[in-house]
Order: C-alpha cells, then structure tokens, then sequence
C-alpha cells in the first residue's frame, strides 16, 4: 500500500512539476514577443517602447526565477534568496560605481 501512494505522489509532484514549466514556458513566450513586436512595428513613442520592452525584460526574470529556477520564500529556499540578493548587490554595486567613475573621468578630461 505504501509504494503505491509513493508512486502516485512521485506522479502527481511531476504532473504539477511539467504544469509549472507550461506555465513558465508560455508566460516567458510571450514576455518576449511583446518586445519584439515593439521593436518590428514601432507604434508607441521611443521612451514609451522604452518602458514596456524593460518591464517586460523584468517581469521575463521573475517568471524564469519562480518557474524553472523555483525560487520561492519558501524556508527550504532561504539560502538561496540570500545569495541571489548578494550577487544583486555586487552587481548593482559594481555597475553603478563604474558608471559613476566614467562619468567623472570624461567629466575631468573634457574640462567641463
């Protein structure tokens, strides 16, 4: 009786594993060809496409992170939103310093 409800549960775990992966494939889809319908056939203002298509961008990471790296905040899962929060920082960090940097040294050399 015990194996049975372990396969039936291992079964069910994969048909909601695959409906999950659907979900995200689809979502992930269209969250691409938004943007490029955008970008193909401009009919919104620059700034306006602007928007869209890096909201899209955003939202595309969200979807890959609960659905196919299934990131939750879950306590299981904490470890890991730990360390994706710190190599968010570093990056952000890492950008935002070099861009700041480079401003300051074209700023010096043009003399301004």
């Amino acid at each position: 009786m015990s194996s049975e409800s372990q396969v039936h549960s291992s079964a069910g775990a994969s048909q909601s594993s695959h409906k999950s992966y659907n979900i995200g494939f689809v979502l992930a889809a269209l969250l691409t060809l938004v943007p490029f319908g955008l970008a193909m056939y401009p009919s919104l203002s620059r700034s306006a496409t602007f928007l869209l298509v890096l909201a899209c961008a955003v939202m595309q990471i969200l979807v890959h992170m609960v659905f196919f790296l299934h990131l939750t905040t879950a306590r299981e899962q904490r470890w890991s939103l730990v360390a994706l929060v710190f190599t968010l920082a570093i990056i952000v960090l890492l950008v935002g310093l070099s861009l700041w940097i480079m401003y300051y040294v074209h700023y010096n050399m043009l003399g301004l």
